[in-house]
């Protein structure tokens, strides 16, 4: 199961792509445009709910994958997991 690290929401990992991710614009924090398979940086301590781990300012995430939702980034962060984030608390690095 994939975890958001701010409301502790679970949901399976593969959740099945539909047409419309490709019309849907994803913004980080500053406003640049992301898309599957980049880089990016986390900009704000995250803590994991259900956890007492926490993703540091600054961390790399890469290989990124844009989802629908409210939590619209997939991602595997080294040492933490499989996790959904929200495009929000990141940057393109």
């Amino acid at each position: 199961m994939l975890v958001c690290p701010e409301c502790a929401h679970e949901w399976p990992p593969g959740t099945a792509a539909t047409g419309e991710e490709a019309t849907k614009i994803t913004r980080d924090a500053v406003g640049n445009i992301l898309s599957d398979g980049d880089t990016v940086t986390v900009i704000k301590d995250l803590r994991v709910k259900g956890s007492s781990s926490v993703v540091k300012i600054g961390t790399k995430v890469k290989n990124i994958r844009l989802v629908d939702g409210d939590h619209d980034i997939d991602c595997t962060i080294k040492g933490i997991g499989a996790m959904g984030l929200k495009s929000e608390f990141v940057k393109k690095a």
